[in-house]
């Protein structure tokens, strides 16, 4: 198996921590959401013993296996701490002047997908903020309309996961982050 450069956090070049996780953890799998690990089990795919992950995913209640030699390139990760809470809220609040685009809806389709391929709650955010923005503007596509509540549902969960709340709770208060005006 080759080592890959994303094993290294680009900003501080320091090796990232792969997280290993223990039934009953919580979890983060890209574009699905919050989940709980259920069990650890040993299976034989094409002759060779593997060990997998089963999430159950709390959103879709869907099940994922995750190969536990996979884990960092599907994207499993830890669901945030609540100190990362306040950056998140960052994001929402910020570059709003900028959200003014003249790109096509699919162009940004894509790009929008992209980011919530990433995992990333960060980039979720983001596209949650850019949306929310350009539905208060103009009407948005079916399709932007679908990213729109996928990232809405995949940031609420996490935020109320991390911090122990409702999700309506965690909804007015990004709506009270919409309503403060821009510092400069």
């Amino acid at each position: 198996m080759e080592l890959k450069k994303s094993n290294e956090n680009k900003e501080d070049n320091k090796p990232l921590k792969i997280p290993k996780f223990k039934v009953g953890d919580l979890a983060v799998y890209p574009a699905h959401g919050v989940g709980k690990i259920k069990a650890i089990e040993t299976k034989v795919v094409n002759g060779e013993k593997h060990d997998f992950y089963i999430l159950q995913v709390f959103e879709k209640n869907m099940v994922i296996m995750i190969p536990i030699c996979n884990v960092e390139s599907v994207g499993l990760r830890n669901v945030i701490s609540q100190k990362e809470i306040p950056e998140i809220y960052e994001v929402i609040k910020t570059d709003r002047e900028s959200l003014i685009d003249k790109q096509t809806w699919n162009r940004r389709y894509r790009e929008y997908m992209d980011k919530i391929k990433t995992g990333s709650l960060y980039d979720v955010a983001e596209v949650f903020r850019d949306l929310y923005f350009l539905k208060i503007t103009k009407d948005l596509s079916f399709g932007e309309r679908k990213l729109f509540d996928t990232a809405k549902i995949l940031l609420l969960s996490e935020l109320s996961t991390a911090q122990n709340t409702d999700e309506e709770t965690i909804m007015s208060e990004i709506e009270s982050l919409f309503s403060t005006p821009l510092e400069e």
